[in-house]
């Protein structure tokens, strides 16, 4: 995988200590070069700097296309990435989540919110029953299963054309949860469970693979990045490789750069400035920003259920720059009127 990057989006000291040599302060940064494509472009290690684009071989000038995602079919119906991002409604059916630990922590509480989602205007509707918040207590296969496969089974009979994800990093939890109606595994691991992709492959799920640094409960310790950008993108072009190799049919695959998931600040920042980067993966990018802490650092709001302005700016840029295929959210009525007016200004975007 190819990755190609102008100078003046790059940390040029951070690319100092990647390269071991100093780069100039303009041009294109590639990466993902075979020894060969490296060493014949002037570079070393997998990389090269050259003036543009034109300059690189046809072979490198490839590879590097960004390919439209193919549409997805889940629930009985293809979803196409065309420029019109869906609305993936949150479903937490949890006692302790970050944003909204016990408001949804029984199965008619969570049915009841998730069709009030659906009525706000959410596309998709994404159920978890473990909190992945730093720091947050592991749960149990069985305590898991026992919040969220009720509530798929309701939202089976109730909404059956609307496609559920299963929010989990358990395999079998998938299995149940796929068995139950749901159509989509969101891992936050991306396959660490073993069996997770074997799971995805035999029920011929969707998948979203996200990337974290560390597990939930070490993430914000320190996270560290010489290029965060192009280290996110090569670990979810990794991640897809071996989806792929272990069956997962990469036409059902989602990618998600974890924003809030071992980053900091200023790595989160990075990311969101330069989401179009992901895109040379040619997979689907679901962005998850809803009320996160990045926000609070920036706007200085400590309620996490006021973040719903800051969390609404966030998806009507990236919407608006066509940086993405899936919102992730919490706030679904807002993030609809945000979109509207992405769809209105943004010139790479149209209403649904």
């Amino acid at each position: 995988m190819i990755l190609a990057r102008h100078l003046a989006l790059v940390d040029r000291d951070a690319l100092t200590r990647r390269l071991g040599r100093a780069v100039p302060a303009e041009g294109v940064l590639l990466t993902g070069l075979s020894p060969p494509q490296a060493a014949a472009l002037g570079g070393t290690a997998g990389a090269a700097v050259i003036e543009s684009i034109g300059d690189a071989p046809a072979d490198v000038r490839a590879a590097i296309r960004v390919p439209t995602p193919v549409p997805m079919e889940l629930a009985g119906r293809a979803w196409a990435f065309d420029g019109r991002p869906w609305v993936l409604g949150i479903v937490n059916v949890t006692p302790d989540s970050f944003s909204d630990g016990g408001r949804s922590s029984t199965t008619e509480a969570a049915v009841h919110h998730a069709l009030q989602l659906l009525d706000e205007g959410a596309d998709w509707l994404d159920v978890g029953g473990e909190s992945t918040r730093p720091g947050a207590a592991a749960v149990s296969l069985d305590d898991e299963c026992a919040r969220v496969l009720p509530v798929i089974e309701a939202l089976q009979r109730l909404v059956p054309a609307v496609p559920v994800s299963i929010d989990t990093s358990k395999a079998e939890v998938a299995r149940r949860a796929l068995g139950a109606g749901a159509s989509l595994v969101n891992d936050v691991t991306a396959f660490g469970d073993p069996l997770m992709a074997g799971v995805v492959a035999r029920a011929k799920a969707g998948a979203c693979l996200m990337h974290m640094q560390g597990t939930p409960r070490t993430m914000q310790v320190e996270p560290r990045y010489d290029d965060v950008v192009h280290e996110v993108a090569e670990s979810l072009g990794q991640s897809i490789a071996r989806a792929v190799e272990a069956g997962v049919e990469r036409a059902r695959l989602f990618i998600d750069p974890g924003i809030g998931f071992g980053k900091t600040l200023e790595h989160n920042l990075a990311l969101l400035r330069h989401l179009e980067a992901l895109r040379v993966l040619g997979a689907p990018v679901l962005l998850g920003t809803s009320r996160k802490s990045f926000l609070g650092a920036l706007t200085g709001e400590k309620d996490v259920s006021k973040r719903v302005v800051s969390s609404a700016a966030t998806v009507a840029i990236a919407a608006a720059r066509g940086q993405a295929d899936v919102f992730r959210v919490h706030d679904v009525k807002a993030t609809r009127e945000a979109l509207a007016v992405a769809y209105a200004l943004g010139p790479r975007a149209s209403a649904r």
